[in-house]
């Protein structure tokens, strides 16, 4: 044995050394018995492990709970494990090992260190004047970043929070979750299913729960007595919008505790995405939309509020375009909203295809929103807010849900230099699939209806400028099909086609059909590009076009 220590020892000393080489034949001789040796122990420590570890859990049910080590195992009487051995500590832990298997003991019971330094980013700052980021809304979290999340914002402390979520024990707080999850799911399935009941009675329970929350709402106080209204308008004078207004008193308890729960869930749900890293720290780009049924990755910037610019995501109703920071507001928002099409008069119809007219000083707040979600996919686009000045003609693809988002264009009222576009988008669902020409080709059946000759809002982006190249050379081919006679007019096919000379020119020097001869310019009918178009429009079909008969519309007289 003291040979073993030299062995792991770092002596120089060359008595020791030749006693270790003089004694190396001995060890190679023993080395099987040694195995054979150390393997028993193994086995046996294994064994007097496990019986040490049932006796602990006896003891603990006797209340007669031993020290623990800072392992976590109590510690064993047992000393036959021959601790001078090289290899005893790599024994010793597989025992440890072996041991835990063998009697199934579980350390869940041990706390589990929390990377807190991981997990916030400290960086980041609530943005309510005044607030130190500590604490949060559902007593759940420590720290907050956003306005949903600051108890300072709904004038509660961070304490008042922590104490309201230890109330309820955690098995009272999970039951009511599963209630409130087992409700939810039975009010989609009756949502599914509205067409179908629609005509049918209420349910027993239903007719309990309304007489139940008529009861609840009867104990709200008549109305607010002078010292209240004092205090609230002095709230309001103080703090202004960087707190929530007092809401007490001002509808029923039970409305209150509702907006209270609602309030608490949204907020805890926007803190679980910006752990899941769907928030983006330290800068203002939304990476993704959830719009309808689509998910949508974003392009560009949008000057969204930076309440919400500060997300990841962002969750938009699809038929009135708010844009919201969950989920859950998102679903109870589709449960109260009565859209279902945009605003405006509907101005064409055909099929499942419907164009409304919308105008940025009766919708404004729509027209905004459109403008703001626009800009997540345009590049050049610099309209957000301004909107009055314009119309706004949305196009639509209309299911038994309702009118869809496909499109728009937007135009001035009064455009002097006759532009009959200031900003188009196709949404990237329905993209590459006729949708874009669809709109440019209305824009211009305007513009023939106003009996005037239109031209895009420059500068264009990069796919807007492909959509009207492709748009202009198939008018130009068209024509030129149709074309009978001898001499042709660029002036003649700007006022058929109401696309400005300026476009025909440049169009026709991209196909190389224009040429100078003898001091005058020449159109060249080229027969290989018509054939090629006819080609296309044969297996195009006619489903994505406009029919200038389904237009339902007069010019409208001056803002």
């Amino acid at each position: 044995m003291p040979r073993r220590k030299r062995n792991a020892g770092s002596s120089s000393d060359g008595t020791e050394d030749s006693d270790f080489s003089a004694d190396l034949e001995h060890t190679d001789s023993s080395e099987s018995d040694a195995n054979t040796r150390r393997n028993t122990r193994l086995t046996r420590s294994s064994v007097r492990l496990s019986q040490s570890s049932q006796d602990m859990k006896q003891n603990m049910d006797q209340d007669e709970t031993p020290p623990r080590t800072p392992t976590g195992n109590a510690p064993s009487s047992e000393s036959d494990i021959d601790v001078s051995s090289p290899n005893a500590s790599h024994d010793e832990s597989l025992a440890k090992e072996l041991s835990l298997k063998d009697s199934g003991s579980d350390l869940s019971h041990r706390p589990k260190r929390r990377r807190f330094h991981e997990s916030y980013n400290f960086n980041m700052k609530c943005p309510t004047p005044g607030c130190n980021s500590l604490g949060h809304l559902t007593g759940k979290h420590e720290r907050h970043f956003s306005i949903s999340g600051c108890p300072l914002y709904h004038n509660l402390s961070a304490d008042e929070c922590k104490n309201d979520y230890a109330v309820f024990p955690s098995q009272v707080r999970a039951s009511s979750r599963d209630k409130q999850v087992e409700e939810r799911t039975l009010s989609h399935r009756q949502d599914e299913n509205r067409h179908s009941t629609r005509h049918q009675a209420p349910t027993e329970r239903q007719m309990r729960y309304k007489e139940k929350v008529t009861e609840l709402r009867k104990k709200r106080n008549s109305a607010l007595v002078k010292e209240q209204k004092e205090k609230h308008m002095e709230h309001r004078q103080t703090h202004g919008a960087n707190r929530e207004p007092l809401l007490e008193n001002i509808t029923s308890d039970y409305d209150l505790e509702l907006f209270r729960k609602a309030q608490a869930r949204a907020s805890d749900d926007l803190e679980k995405l910006r752990l899941q890293g769907q928030v983006t720290e330290g800068s203002n780009m939304i990476k993704t939309i959830v719009f309808g049924r689509y998910e949508l990755d974003t392009w560009y910037h949008s000057p969204y509020p930076e309440e919400y610019a500060r997300l990841g995501r962002l969750y938009m109703c699809e038929f009135c375009l708010k844009y919201m920071k969950s989920q859950t507001i998102l679903r109870r928002h589709m449960a109260k909203c009565v859209w279902k099409h945009p605003p405006g008069d509907e101005i064409y119809r055909k099929g499942a295809i419907s164009v409304f007219e919308v105008d940025g000083k009766k919708n404004k707040i729509y027209c905004q929103n459109l403008c703001l979600l626009a800009k997540l996919f345009l590049d050049h686009k610099t309209l957000y807010y301004d909107v009055e000045p314009f119309l706004f003609y949305v196009m639509t693809e209309a299911d038994n849900t309702g009118c869809h988002l496909v499109g728009y264009f937007s135009k001035e009222k009064n455009s002097f230099l006759n532009y009959n576009v200031s900003c188009i988008l196709t949404m990237p669902q329905y993209m590459r699939q006729g949708y874009g020409k669809m709109l440019i080709d209305f824009s211009y059946l305007l513009s023939k209806v106003e009996e005037k000759v239109g031209s895009p809002e420059r500068p264009l982006s990069d796919l807007g400028l492909i959509s009207y190249r492709s748009y202009w050379k198939e008018v130009l081919l068209r024509y030129l099909n149709n074309f009978q006679g001898k001499e042709i007019s660029i002036k003649e096919i700007s006022q058929e086609t109401a696309v400005n000379p300026v476009d025909i020119v440049s169009t026709l020097q991209s196909l190389q059909m224009l040429k100078y001869w003898k001091g005058k310019h020449l159109v060249l009918k080229r027969q290989d590009l018509i054939d090629d178009w006819k080609t296309k429009e044969v297996k195009r079909g006619s489903s994505k076009s406009i029919d200038p008969t389904a237009l339902k519309w007069t010019p409208p007289k001056g803002t």
